[in-house]
């Protein structure tokens, strides 16, 4: 593995302050999606972000991310990655989180990737059918903790340059495979993505010959660049830093 399962911490989240200012839009009969449109005049043309989130999906601190991202002039889209199923926040405790993933709160309805890559890969094509009249269309892609898998292991479906957070359940095959640029922003406290992990991952995007990034946080915990505390200068302070990292990578290596 190149980063470990999803766990415990990945249940720990500090809710953020702050109205979206997006809107809900269905990319499917069956498939939420929120949508934050690019202002004109500081839009890049033909250039979205696919925003694959963390185990709460479309709660406010992806929201409000997706607006700061399309503040900086990427239209960007989350779809829902789990069928409706979205834990709820703050997350019980006791949560089985691997159980959840296998098999859905209902017993029912898995979050594995027979059922996520076909949404990836729905909201590629919608991102690029709402850019198409904008020239060339270009595809970056975020991802944190379990969206970061997905981003991984569908450059092949349309994603140009990605960008992952804390990353989580990718394989070392999935990472060799990437056919584009690739940055990552890692904790320094994260059982799921631990120094050894990091270094292995930084050994197998080596051998890929293609761009990439490890920036480590220090004083931060699996979760910081979505949930971590913006009452805590440290946390805040590398939450900043990791949304700006994700910017700055897509300014040189998309826009």
């Amino acid at each position: 593995m190149a980063s470990n399962p999803p766990g415990k911490c990945c249940t720990v989240s500090t809710l953020h302050r702050g109205q979206p200012t997006g809107k809900s839009i269905k990319i499917d009969d069956n498939t939420e999606a929120y949508l934050a449109i690019a202002p004109e005049g500081i839009a890049h043309k033909g250039i979205g972000i696919l925003y694959l989130p963390d185990v709460l999906g479309l709660w406010n601190n992806s929201k409000l991310m997706a607006d700061q991202f399309a503040a900086n002039g990427y239209t960007t889209l989350i779809p829902d990655l789990f069928n409706g199923d979205i834990l709820p926040y703050p997350i019980p405790e006791g949560l089985d989180i691997m159980d959840w993933i296998y098999n859905g709160a209902n017993g029912n309805n898995p979050h594995t990737p027979a059922q996520v890559d076909p949404v990836v890969i729905k909201a590629i094509k919608v991102l690029k059918e709402l850019l198409k009249d904008q020239g060339t269309v270009k595809i970056g892609a975020v991802g944190y903790c379990f969206g970061a898998k997905y981003v991984v292991r569908n450059y092949k479906q349309g994603i140009d340059v990605g960008y992952v957070g804390h990353p989580s359940f990718i394989s070392e095959d999935e990472l060799a495979a990437i056919t584009g640029p690739l940055s990552i922003a890692a904790a320094q406290t994260d059982s799921i993505f631990p120094a050894e992990l990091r270094y292995r991952s930084e050994e197998i995007l080596i051998e890929t010959g293609k761009p990439f990034q490890i920036n480590l946080f220090s004083g931060v915990e699996h979760g910081f660049a979505v949930r971590g505390d913006p009452d805590d200068p440290a946390q805040r302070f590398a939450k900043e830093q990791a949304f700006f990292q994700a910017l700055q990578w897509f300014n040189n290596f998309l826009a």
